[in-house]
């Protein structure tokens, strides 16, 4: 059993606020360097890279047994007014109006996709709404985008920190999958070896993942073992609040491994 990367990613993000005062983030960059194993303590080692007028760096290393598994740098922006544009939502249905039937049955008992409203075991309030079918044909080619609503409830009311480690940790749950569609595999598929490489997230503005949040998904390219992934991340109003990219390794193992 390994440790769950958007979980690393988000406690280093909180160990490198810890040190940052009144300033929100707004990027930050990381690659999973090992795998982490949930039975050992990490150990949070924050480097003060820099603390300029408007921007403030942070490096982050995790650690587990004296090896780093995460490297993290994180940068904080004194809020300011600037341009403002985006480009536009893409129109799909209504959360609200998603029934709770299957959109497709899945390959077997295995599969994650029990209907489109989907809890994880590691992070039971997160809820996510699937807009695209996964096939019940095991080997089935799919384009390489899809549409997920997600909301974390549990984060209503909470500051913005907050939000943000939710995002965090919630980004790293499906992204990766989206790379997985053209070649008709998914995370069930017996030989497929897949982990998160690196990860990015930029935070363009304040909002509540609490509510529903649009992620716009789509894999331009993979190739020699590794697949490449890009989130935009929309909040019911339209406002563009978050981009995430993600590098993942894709691999078939034989059969017989």
């Amino acid at each position: 059993m390994r440790l769950f990367g958007g979980q690393v990613v988000a406690q280093a993000l909180s160990a490198a606020y810890n040190t940052v005062d009144a300033r929100p983030c707004h990027s930050l960059h990381c690659y999973f360097v090992r795998p982490g194993s949930p039975t050992q303590p990490l150990e949070f080692l924050v480097s003060r890279v820099r603390d300029g007028g408007s921007f403030t760096t942070r490096h982050v290393a995790v650690c587990q047994e004296a090896k780093e598994i995460l490297t993290l740098s994180a940068s904080f922006h004194v809020p300011e007014n600037g341009f403002c544009h985006q480009i536009e939502m893409p129109a799909v249905p209504n959360p609200d109006s998603i029934g709770r039937e299957p959109l497709s049955e899945g390959p077997s008992a295995e599969s994650e996709l029990k209907g489109p409203r989907v809890k994880f075991a590691f992070a039971d309030d997160i809820e996510i709404l699937q807009l695209e079918p996964r096939s019940s044909r095991p080997s089935a080619a799919m384009p390489a985008n899809k549409r997920v609503w997600l909301r974390v409830p549990g984060c209503a009311g909470a500051a913005l920190r907050e939000q943000q480690l939710a995002l965090a940790f919630a980004s790293d749950l499906d992204v990766l999958e989206t790379a997985m569609r053209p070649h008709g595999v998914f995370w069930w598929t017996k030989e497929l070896q897949a982990a998160s490489l690196d990860h990015a997230i930029w935070f363009h503005r304040p909002f509540d993942i609490s509510e529903w949040h649009l992620f716009v998904q789509e894999s331009p390219v993979a190739y020699g073992a590794r697949g490449f992934v890009t989130a935009a991340v929309f909040g019911r109003n339209g406002h563009l609040v978050a981009s995430v990219a993600q590098e993942g390794l894709l691999r078939m193992r034989p059969a017989s491994e």
